[in-house]
């Protein structure tokens, strides 16, 4: 019985060991025909990998050494006065490390910068202090590496002492709120250097002159004055090549309001479809989230193709339509309303230029949008379904409703609370939809489909306004916002489904 328990446990790591072989042996053997002129080898491989794992392993380090600070401030009391005093300037000093940290991190990425001087150097003090030990190392013989890992083992094994001699002169005590403290910290942690921080930086950025003839933000000048002419240019002049900022915001309003009803009118559709008992129901909901599933980047390529003039899917179902309407007038040619209508038909249905005509290339790019978006707003809607109790339709039923008085007065109240975020979060992806326009029509013809976001990209990396961009970018979140908080407020969607 032993061994049988042991060979459960190891069981499902033996299957990664093997599967993670198997790919490896697949995978080399797709590629050794064609890896003649390719300049990889294990050695490349094992520097990159290396180069990697040391900046995830400076990243967990920095993120446990937080932990372990913050757990000794929660849950640990030091034993007498001395070892107070010890453990207070400790962590008095470590705390006035990171902050240094902090700023000259702030510093080296322009968010502010120092004053050249004493107080400059005093912020990188931790910093030039790490880089000649680094230095050192080199000097006796290790590369970049080599000295980048020794250095990082070396302020692991103070830090340790330092959190070990707290640890021993301390005892354990109770905190109420420190555990939550500690769960939400990493988290934390992530919010401050991947949201807050790009967001004060896209600020700055926006009251700036920053572009490639600033060499973006090494020579640019910043100030409100930059702000307001970025403010000016976005509203008066062009936001990419031709294209006018309210000619693309009313552009983008009819793309976000055509694809957010489809997504939710054809998703509550495919989900009451599919919340009732059927046959292969199972089969039926995998093959709902198939289009949601393929990354969207590879779904809009195939797509692109299918919208070409000459060899795509939908021009060639075109054709053949129209062939069809034509058979059919030919043959009831003699019939007075038969003939005409065949006939008006095969005139006016046909193959379609997807890409050449603006109408059609807008027509496209909804087309894919739309069935790339119904399946998530379906799964969200079916599961917001399952929650709701049959006791009310069966109660509503006995008094005599009809179908689609339950489903105003039971299931569209009921929904609500899962409605309301699907359809703010739908509003926001579909606004910023990027990479459906970027790869089928890439905002043709003569800017024709660009969005608001195409739009800034073209002006970020086409045009390289950097300040005018995040200014750009800075209008459309102002936007989004104003939306959510009024959709809210308006559709009360934050209220339970009771109140």
């Amino acid at each position: 019985m032993s061994n049988q328990k042991d060979l459960r446990k190891f069981l499902p790591w033996l299957l990664w060991v093997v599967g993670f072989t198997a790919i490896y042996f697949l995978m080399r053997a797709v590629f050794q025909p064609y890896a003649s002129g390719i300049s990889i080898n294990g050695r490349i491989i094992a520097e990159r990998v290396s180069e990697i794992g040391l900046f995830l392993g400076a990243i967990f380090a920095g993120i446990g050494a937080v932990e372990v600070y913050f757990y000794q401030i929660f849950f640990r009391q030091p034993r007498h006065r001395q070892a107070a005093i010890f453990t207070r300037i400790v962590q008095g000093i470590l705390a006035f490390v990171a902050l240094q940290m902090v700023v000259a991190f702030f510093d080296l990425t322009d968010l502010f910068r120092l004053p050249k001087g004493a107080v400059k150097n005093f912020f990188l003090l931790p910093s030039s202090l790490f880089s000649s030990v680094k230095n050192l190392f080199v000097q006796i013989g290790l590369n970049a590496t080599g000295s980048s890992l020794v250095s990082g083992l070396i302020l692991i094994l103070v830090l340790g002492l330092l959190f070990g001699l707290i640890q021993r002169w301390s005892v354990p005590r109770h905190s109420r709120l420190g555990l939550a403290y500690l769960l939400i910290l990493p988290a934390l942690i992530g919010v401050l250097f991947l949201i807050i921080y790009p967001f004060l930086f896209e600020i700055k950025l926006a009251f700036s002159n920053a572009s490639l003839g600033t060499q973006a933000t090494k020579n640019a000048s910043y100030g409100l004055s930059y702000g307001w002419e970025n403010i000016k240019t976005l509203f008066t002049g062009n936001v990419a090549k031709d294209a006018k900022f309210f000619e693309v915001f009313w552009r983008t309003i009819l793309w976000t309001v055509i694809n957010v009803i489809f997504h939710v009118t054809g998703g509550m559709i495919l989900a009451i479809l599919l919340n009732r008992p059927m046959k292969l129901r199972g089969l039926y909901r995998t093959l709902l989230v198939f289009p949601w599933a393929i990354p969207t980047t590879i779904a809009a390529m195939a797509l692109r193709n299918e919208f070409d003039l000459r060899y795509g899917f939908f021009n060639i179902m075109l054709t053949n339509i129209q062939s069809m309407f034509q058979a059919l007038s030919a043959k009831t040619a003699s019939l007075v309303l038969l003939g005409p209508t065949f006939s008006w038909l095969a005139e006016n249905i046909g193959p379609v230029s997807w890409k050449q005509d603006p109408f059609w290339a807008f027509m496209s790019i909804l087309i894919t949008n739309i069935w790339l978006g119904i399946p998530f707003m379906a799964v969200i809607i079916l599961g917001g379904l399952q929650s709701i109790s049959h006791e009310y339709y069966e109660a509503a039923e006995i008094d005599g409703a009809t179908g689609w008085q339950m489903f105003r007065n039971i299931t569209l109240p009921l929904l609500r609370p899962v409605l309301t975020p699907a359809i703010v979060l739908g509003v926001i992806w579909t606004f910023n939809k990027f990479d459906v326009i970027y790869l089928i029509t890439q905002g043709g013809p003569q800017e024709k489909t660009d969005i608001l976001v195409s739009s800034m990209y073209k002006a970020a990396f086409q045009f390289y306004r950097y300040g005018f961009t995040a200014m750009f970018a800075l209008v459309i979140f102002l936007i989004l916002l104003a939306f959510t908080i009024v959709y809210l407020r308006v559709s009360g969607g934050l209220k339970a489904a009771t109140e």
